[in-house]
């Protein structure tokens, strides 16, 4: 059996910061140079704003969980790639770039595709590519 790289560790190291919704735990986890790009919300965060992305999904999903359902890891290149859902329900106000989506009550199983580049033990970027539409549409928008 394949043992867990430390890469991989990391990031579900990451993931379980967002799970208990510990947004400063979250944004230590990157480099100083690192960031999170929101690609289907169009931003980019930096530095202590990192942890601003477990907050802006924590209010609005205080239920969110993350399944992670296939992990791949290319450690020559300090890559790993996560296929998962977002799970929960809409329950407080998502705030995005675009404006404020209030609480609708319904619950969303989204899927995701997350892309992480890590350097000396922690994150330099995280690309996370949301089904934007199809959580739209969960939530009763679309």
């Amino acid at each position: 059996m394949a043992t867990q790289s430390t890469n991989e560790q990391i990031v579900r190291d990451l993931y379980q910061a967002a799970e208990v919704q510990d947004a400063k735990l979250f944004a230590s986890m990157f480099t100083p140079d690192g960031y999170f790009w929101d690609v289907s919300a169009g931003k980019k965060y930096y530095g202590e704003d990192i942890g601003l992305t477990v907050d802006i999904y924590a209010k609005a999903f205080p239920d969110m969980h993350r399944e992670l359902l296939k992990v791949y890891v290319q450690d020559e290149q300090n890559m790993v790639m996560v296929e998962l859902t977002l799970n929960g329900t809409h329950k407080g106000p998502l705030m995005l770039p675009s404006g404020t989506i209030p609480a609708t009550g319904k619950t969303i199983n989204t899927p995701c595709a997350d892309f992480f580049l890590l350097e000396n033990g922690k994150i330099k970027s995280f690309h996370c590519y949301t089904a934007a539409t199809i959580l739209l549409k969960q939530i009763g928008i679309m």
